[in-house]
């Protein structure tokens, strides 16, 4: 067991058995006391239960005296110095050097932030030490004797040895620099090196390492045990969902199925479906906000011949098409009031007229309705009937937005990625980790449907076998989050300039093929560019006009 110590500004908290220090503080009034209290309540549970007992009720103390400004600093401070502690307590440094000084300042600064270190003075000696140690990370010279920084770095290559290689040098140049880089080093330092520098890299070398070997372990997980139906359901809560939906598959209850745009409603609807007695007959969906009340009642009812103009013979509608099937009404809530009373009847008798028609028609359908809107609300809005709600509702599914479930995100990413890549036959198999982190910070209010656009847009746009951040960035929505703009900080300016103006191309000539319903010539006149430069600017940025289309 780990004893994580906290760190504030350089200085290590006391272990268990130490004493806290003795602050005198002048008195506080009860009353400010309780309104700090309340205020900072979430932010002494964070600290305290992350600390030893004995500095507990100092910190409490402390944190009522303390401005907002600086307390965020603190408590910035605070998590990332225990988080770091938790990686660096696990994690072994083979410190390669033949300089004893540098080697032992190097080494002296890993152990005091928590890493186990091991030693070696040249590149031979090194590659024994990974042979025979379980090695997470190597910090190694440049120039050394028998076998330098770059030998022994194209060794761990030849022998496989896949862990972060950090080179350090007192001979600094920029073409040492690229060749390092280009054989796969986490990065590049001149001595004398900066300590907080060197953790930095060290720490984001470690994390990215995790992050391969996740993206591994998604590679194996990817089409076995997480999936359901083609569901992919990684998370506790999607893995509850299809839980319900393996239940209600063997009865012929009516289930109402509850999400926001995007979530996956119809996927699920098709789960339960196919996991029924009536899989083997009719799945019939319908968009009930896609027509007018008339066309609406003709669709899901049928027409008799002359029913009304145009019809010039006799139609079965949905409820017919599906008898013995199921019937899923998408967008349930955007039913007229007056289709509403029709759709009560099917539910209570399964017996219907066809617009135009006296013979009632019996049919043996099960129902799934989906909707994206607060029924109840709509019921107290005098928008939906309340005797329906009770009849679609008798179970109800409530499928998780993608940003409350973000244990799904990796998985469904690589699903997308391996789709669009083969569709449109581009080689790229594999995701950057900075841009798998673009991806988790965004909030996605199109959820799955969002994240798949962007993979298919990225995948297009990409010219390299990974998917980069730069790339992933520009296909993210401008403005969506301040999270995209710290990626693009760390950019050259020009670079981050480019990156930055691809985005608003793209966003800015979606955003007028979305207002003109795809249509590229009013899109290209009402944006005052010549049609050609218009159409150009939608291929470089992958942009159809079909994605704009209502109908």
């Amino acid at each position: 067991m780990v004893e994580v110590r906290p760190t504030v500004y350089g200085k290590t908290a006391p272990s268990e058995n130490e004493k806290a220090p003795k602050v005198n503080l002048p008195p506080i009034s009860p009353k400010s006391y309780a309104r700090s209290a309340q205020r900072l309540e979430p932010v002494i549970q964070i600290v305290t239960n992350r600390m030893t007992k004995p500095w507990c009720e100092l910190w409490s103390t402390l944190i009522f005296r303390t401005s907002s400004d600086l307390l965020g600093e603190i408590i910035n401070s605070f998590h990332f110095a225990t988080e770091l502690k938790i990686m660096s307590a696990n994690s072994q440094i083979l410190v390669v050097d033949d300089d004893p000084m540098s080697q032992r300042v190097i080494s002296q600064y890993l152990e005091r932030n928590r890493f186990r270190v091991r030693r070696a003075t040249d590149g031979e000696s090194g590659l024994a030490q990974l042979a025979h140690n379980s090695i997470d990370a190597v910090i190694a010279d440049h120039v050394m004797p028998r076998l330098d920084g770059i030998a022994l770095l194209k060794k761990m290559k030849e022998m496989a040895i896949d862990v972060p290689f950090i080179m350090v040098t007192g001979h600094g140049s920029i073409p040492c620099a690229v060749q390092v880089m280009q054989l796969g080093a986490a990065d590049y330092l001149t001595k004398p090196v900066n300590p907080d520098a060197l953790i930095a890299v060290l720490q984001k070398a470690l994390q990215e390492r995790e992050w391969r070997r996740e993206v591994e372990h998604l590679r194996d997980e990817v089409g076995r045990q997480d999936y359901f139906c083609n569901i992919i359901q990684k998370s506790p809560a999607m893995k509850q969902v299809c839980k319900l939906v393996a239940d209600l598959a063997e009865t012929d209850s009516t289930v109402l199925i509850q999400g926001e745009t995007g979530t996956g409603k119809e996927m699920i609807a098709k789960a339960i479906h196919m996991n029924s007695t009536r899989k083997d007959r009719p799945l019939v969906g319908f968009n009930c906000a896609a027509l007018s009340e008339t066309l609406l009642e003709s669709e899901l009812f049928g027409h008799e011949k002359g029913a009304f103009t145009g019809a010039l013979k006799t139609r079965a509608g949905r409820f017919e098409q599906a008898n013995g099937g199921t019937v899923f009404l998408d967008e349930v809530g955007d039913i007229p009031l007056a289709t509403q009373v029709k759709l009560l009847r099917v539910l209570q008798e399964k017996e219907f007229e066809r617009v135009g028609g006296n013979a009632s028609i019996k049919v043996d359908v099960r129902i799934i309705s989906a909707t994206n809107k607060d029924l109840p609300q709509a019921i107290r809005d005098g928008k939906f009937r309340e005797d329906l709600f009770y009849r679609l509702n008798v179970m109800l599914i409530q499928i998780p937005p993608l940003r409350e479930r973000l244990e799904d995100l990796p998985p469904l990413a690589f699903h997308f990625l391996r789709e669009y890549a083969k569709r449109c036959h581009k080689e790229v198999n594999d995701i950057e980790y900075d841009a798998m982190q673009l991806l988790s910070a965004h909030r996605w209010p199109g959820n799955v449907r969002e994240l798949q656009n962007v993979i298919e847009r990225s995948v297009l746009l990409e010219k390299s076998h990974v998917l980069s951040g730069k790339t992933t960035a520009s296909c993210l929505p401008l403005g969506s989050r301040q999270e995209a703009f710290s990626f693009f900080k760390d950019m050259p300016y020009h670079e981050a300039k480019d990156a930055l103006l691809d985005r608003f191309d793209r966003d800015y000539i979606a955003g007028f093929l979305k207002k003109h319903d795809g249509n590229i010539l009013q899109a290209s006149k009402e944006a005052r560019m010549g049609y050609s430069n218009f159409y150009e600017k939608m291929k470089k940025h992958g942009i159809s006009k079909w994605e704009f289309k209502s109908n």
